[in-house]
């Protein structure tokens, strides 16, 4: 074996050596050691007519230094997309963990709006409620102040109703007592019994010729003592003239009497044409039959006269 074919011998395991180096520090640099072999075997394949009239040692010598190259920039190419593919999958896996996360906050964003929408709604609700509540109190106070007003004005009209039905009895009452009063006062008791009226007319007509008679004597009387007072006027030493003056003014009075008791009988003689007399002037009832022939005139009953 010559100098140069020991070289070739040594290299090549210096080179396998450091391929197992670099498939020791990474699984990328593995992959990249791995693909030169193949390149290194299919290389030799390729140029295999050309290369067999050469010896084994030449043919080391001269594939060794070809190989170290490719196989460096292969390892270097796959070096480079493994660490594009690496940093590839670095940017997708952080791609993926950032739209996580923004979906995670999306998600808790949602949640969070969510919950301010609930919350909001149920304290619109609540204040719903609220109000709705103070608007049934406000309604039922209302009612109840309605129906209070109008308790109160049933017993307003039924008051009004029964003091206007207690005004109209008493006006009826009153106009049926004026009425029956007013019937009474034009009532003529004993115009049914002419003969009675004639009785009593040929009384008052006795008791008129009677009273005119008592009243021509008291005139008479008073005037004779009226002459003597004028001659007693000189011999008053005894007090005569007093005495007769007193005796004179109580016949004038007799005869002031006795002249209200004629106008009297004029007044009965008078109601006896139209048939009025023997109604009583207070209370317009019949003056009872034996009154009327006892006292004459009358004008008034018994009860009557006891009030007056």
């Amino acid at each position: 074996m010559s100098t140069t074919a020991k070289k070739a011998a040594t290299k090549a395991p210096a080179k396998a050596t450091s391929k197992k180096a670099v498939a020791k520090t990474s699984p990328v640099k593995k992959v990249a050691a791995k693909a030169p072999a193949k390149v290194a075997k299919k290389a030799p394949a390729k140029k295999a007519p050309a290369l067999a009239k050469t010896s084994p040692a030449k043919k080391a010598v001269a594939t060794a230094p070809a190989k170290a190259p490719v196989a460096k920039a292969v390892t270097l190419q796959k070096e480079k997309e493994a660490k594009a593919k690496a940093a590839e999958k670095l940017k997708a896996q952080r791609d993926k963990e950032a739209k996580a996360r923004l979906l995670q906050k999306e998600k808790e964003a949602k949640a969070k709006a969510a919950e301010k929408a609930r919350l909001l709604a149920q304290k619109v609700k609540e204040k719903a409620a609220a109000e709705a509540r103070k608007q049934r109190e406000i309604d039922m106070k209302v009612k109840e102040k309605a129906a209070a007003e109008a308790r109160k004005q049933r017993e307003l009209d039924r008051l009004e109703a029964e003091e206007k039905s207690r005004l109209e009895r008493r006006e009826a009452a009153e106009r049926q007592r004026v009425e029956a009063l007013e019937a009474k006062r034009n009532s003529k008791p004993y115009a049914d019994d002419p003969a009675f009226l004639s009785q009593l007319e040929a009384l008052l007509l006795e008791a008129r010729a009677h009273t005119m008679s008592q009243i021509a004597i008291s005139d008479d009387e008073a005037n004779e003592m009226l002459v003597d007072r004028e001659r007693l006027e000189y011999d008053d030493e005894d007090g005569s003239s007093v005495a007769s003056d007193i005796q004179r003014d109580q016949i004038k009075e007799f005869a002031s009497a006795l002249r209200l008791k004629a106008d009297e009988i004029e007044v009965a003689l008078t109601r006896i044409k139209d048939g009025s007399y023997g109604r009583c002037d207070e209370c317009y009832e019949p003056i009872s039959k034996a009154r009327l022939e006892f006292q004459l005139p009358v004008f008034t009953c018994v009860t009557c006269r006891a009030t007056v």
